[in-house]
């Protein structure tokens, strides 16, 4: 009762939004669960269960191979790191066995590396792999997480119901600020309601999350990406608007350096992803994953595409026979005219890379000052080109490539 009292008293007095001053460029960092899932057996598998132990060693080699001065700062926790019971007076308990020195703990050394610490919850009973939910508990919950210095929770939606999710979700938001922590916010909200066929309310959505899932999560495999990929494009005039700075749709999870992409489809996710202004979560080995991948998501020059502060999300603005075009605005302006990341993907699969062949003016680029050109997996620069310049790319089979062209300014 006292509980449900405080939630009530919350929702009156709060705030109307998040308003955490949070992810105003899209989140980065690591994430446990599309590469090591559910995984609980430490006796069998100890190095790859969840565990402290994963964590801390990812933690180290974010750390130590340059992911994390590419801009990779998070730690996330997702399912299973809880005992299947709370505590006698209500509070989450970590598994003792595989968190051995609790959540607290692992949260101060990812923070003593100069890192930030994520962890998942659910809006229902459970979890979706069965664990105890925040259900009422949410008060409880939100002040846990602060006291164990958390700076990122994700709610996922199983064992809930999608018509309490409105109020739900945004009322534990408001808990999470009532704390005095600051924590970016993921919500499964909008993926749970579309399921269910209900619409959501996206200007809600966007007002109390940071970000958020529309849908299906991502399996390790190239058929996995493109259904994001033509989700997002074929959704895109509903999607696309709703995000820019502190409030980001999330496609879900990088796959690159696992088993199900190649090198050029890894090429494609990242180039995509960062199109979409999306949250880079990499999922990934990083004890095994190979150098070509590694490159593909330290590159720099994309990052910078992704985390560009005006925040515009782009929009697939070409589409015929296997052939798109992405295209997204990006800093620097000039009076009107913004610069343009630029991704050309080949959908297709007969073996042979397929050749594009458009003006700079067909793609929007209509500044008559031009646009400085460059390829940015291939470190190419092409200099200045005018509205009028035809280029030309050669795109090979479920690849991608991405051109930026900065707009010039009058000598």
């Amino acid at each position: 009762m006292l509980a449900a009292l405080w939630i009530l008293i919350l929702i009156s007095t709060s705030c109307y939004g998040l308003d955490n001053g949070l992810a105003k460029t899209p989140p980065m960092g690591w994430l446990s669960w599309e590469r090591f899932r559910c995984n609980t057996d430490c006796v069998n598998d100890p190095e790859n269960c969840i565990s402290e132990k994963l964590f801390q060693t990812m933690t180290d080699l974010v750390v130590a191979d340059g992911y994390a001065s590419a801009g990779y700062e998070f730690i996330n926790i997702d399912d299973c790191w809880l005992e299947k019971h709370r505590s006698h007076d209500g509070k989450l308990l970590a598994d003792r066995q595989r968190f051995p020195n609790g959540i607290k703990a692992l949260s101060d050394y990812i923070h003593s590396r100069g890192l930030k610490f994520g962890i998942y919850e659910d809006y229902g009973n459970f979890t979706c792999a069965g664990y105890p939910g925040i259900i009422g508990y949410e008060q409880e919950d939100a002040f846990q997480f602060a006291e164990w210095n958390v700076d990122y929770v994700k709610l996922d939606g199983c064992y809930s119901l999608p018509l309490e999710m409105d109020l739900g979700y945004s009322t534990f938001g408001k808990l999470l600020n009532s704390t005095g922590k600051p924590m970016v916010y993921s919500c499964s909200w909008p993926v749970y309601q579309i399921y269910a066929g209900i619409q959501p309310n996206f200007s809600a959505v966007k007002t109390y999350c940071n970000l958020w899932r529309n849908y299906d999560d991502i399996q390790d495999s190239w058929t996995s990406v493109e259904n994001i990929i033509d989700y997002y494009g074929n959704n895109q005039d509903l999607i696309a608007p709703n995000a820019g700075p502190g409030h980001w749709n999330d496609p879900d999870m990088l796959i690159i350096g696992n088993f199900g992409l190649s090198y050029e489809q890894a090429k494609t996710q990242f180039a995509i992803w960062s199109i979409l202004a999306a949250p880079l979560l990499m999922s990934v080995d990083l004890r095994t994953i190979r150098p070509q991948f590694k490159r593909i998501l330290q590159n720099r020059k994309i990052i910078a595409v992704d985390q560009d502060p005006l925040g515009i999300q782009g929009r697939r603005i070409y589409k015929h026979k296997g052939i798109e075009i992405w295209s997204k605005p990006i800093g620097p302006l000039y009076e009107n005219f913004y610069s343009y990341a630029i991704a050309f993907i080949n959908r297709r699969s007969d073996g042979t890379p397929s050749d594009i062949s458009v003006t700079l003016k067909e793609l929007g680029l209509i500044n008559f000052n031009g646009y400085r050109v460059e390829d940015l997996y291939e470190n190419v620069d092409y200099g200045v080109l005018y509205p009028n310049t035809k280029i030309k790319v050669k795109v090979n089979p479920s690849g991608v490539v991405m051109l930026k062209g900065e707009v010039q300014f009058p000598n």
